[in-house]
């Protein structure tokens, strides 16, 4: 199956400091039929203004994945971790039994564009944890990357999660790669424009939920398109 979701069908936040585009039911936005896709329960595609973020807040057993795509993220939790996210830097937080964290615009001047990913852990109550990692040296333009994943050994971050995978990349017009077959694939255009067999032109915030189909060549049709595709072998089933 083919589900196309259109950047403007998402559910839409928007407050003095934060733009925020949700492509699941998230805080007051709820829809019964759009919960998850596979194991993907959160993605957020965020503009947080200068000086503006999320201040300090609660999670639990939750993978949380930040792929900056333009500015600087401050991040702080109660485990003492700290780091500043930019483009080319992997974040992963791993909620586990509880952990208090805060996100911020590292910037006073600039805003910040971000993507947020939330999938629930394999296994519950595990200690919290976090990772942070400078991937610009390792990530090929116009190839896929994997940037976080419980499956590939060699991905850039390690996600509790043995059934999925975070792909990224960034692509020139003309370029294309291939979409994993798995039970559960969610590709979203996070900035240019694209083609994918079976789904037509996508642009940006565009993203496609595909269950059990295959294979699927997708075409960059602008300079400086970014991509995610979150591949995943298991379901959510959310009650």
């Amino acid at each position: 199956m083919i589900d196309i979701r259109r950047a403007n069908e998402r559910f839409h936040t928007k407050i003095d400091w934060l733009d925020s585009w949700h492509s699941f039911s998230f805080s007051n936005h709820y829809d019964s039929k759009n919960t998850h896709h596979g194991l993907l329960l959160v993605l957020n595609d965020d503009v947080i203004a200068a000086g503006g973020g999320f201040g300090t807040h609660p999670h639990r057993d939750m993978e949380i994945v930040t792929w900056v795509l333009d500015g600087a993220l401050e991040h702080r939790d109660s485990e003492g971790n700290e780091g500043v996210i930019t483009p080319g830097v992997a974040q992963r937080m791993s909620a586990g039994r509880g952990i208090r964290h805060s996100e911020q615009n590292a910037s006073k001047t600039q805003s910040v564009h971000l993507l947020q990913m939330w999938v629930p852990p394999d296994t519950p109550g595990i200690a919290p944890g976090y990772e942070q990692r400078d991937i610009s040296a390792l990530k090929r333009d116009d190839e896929l990357f994997a940037l976080a994943s419980g499956r590939e050994d060699d991905a850039a971050i390690q996600i509790r999660q043995r059934d999925a995978t975070l792909w990224v990349a960034s692509l020139h017009a003309g370029a294309r790669v291939v979409v994993p077959d798995a039970p559960f694939v969610h590709v979203m255009v996070a900035t240019g424009s694209a083609t994918l067999e079976g789904a037509g032109t996508l642009d940006a915030g565009d993203a496609v939920r595909l269950t059990d189909a295959g294979t699927r060549d997708l075409a960059a049709t602008a300079d400086d398109t970014e991509l995610t595709i979150w591949e995943m072998w298991s379901d959510l089933e959310i009650t």
